[in-house]
């Protein structure tokens, strides 16, 4: 009889929402590689800007390089894919430790933009410019 070894890999969860955006972030003790859809971090997210926002929770809790980022987002820009993804994140660091809470919750990081985009209203350009108003 052979005996196989199991490796149980602890998987920390994690669901962020910006504008249009929906990032599930799955996160599991590892070397550092943060995947995107699967594709690297770098190759998903061009601006360096955005790349350096999706770091700032794991350096305020001093865990850079210590997880395994797999994270599934879809809708909106990148901008608003960002976002979303750095909710999730974070929200997945609270979950592997809740001690990080006032460290997130006072860097803002937990708090969920519910700005939204206002939908165009009929006889209007857009959702409130007017069409320009002529004298004549």
């Amino acid at each position: 009889m052979r005996k196989t070894l199991k490796v149980s890999k602890e998987k920390y969860y994690g669901t962020g929402r910006r504008k249009t955006s929906t990032a599930r972030v799955y996160m599991m003790v590892g070397t550092g590689r943060f995947m995107v859809n699967n594709r690297p971090l770098e190759d998903y997210i061009q601006r360096e800007t955005l790349r350096m926002v999706l770091e700032q929770p794991l350096e305020a809790t001093n865990t850079m390089g210590k997880f395994d980022i797999y994270v599934n987002v879809q809708g909106g820009g990148s901008t608003g894919q960002a976002g979303a993804i750095l909710h999730g994140l974070s929200r997945a660091l609270l979950e592997f430790n809740a001690d990080f809470r006032p460290i997130l919750k006072s860097a803002g990081f937990l708090t969920r933009d519910a700005r939204q985009v206002e939908r165009k209203k009929f006889g209007r350009h857009k959702a409130r410019r007017a069409h320009q108003f002529s004298k004549r």
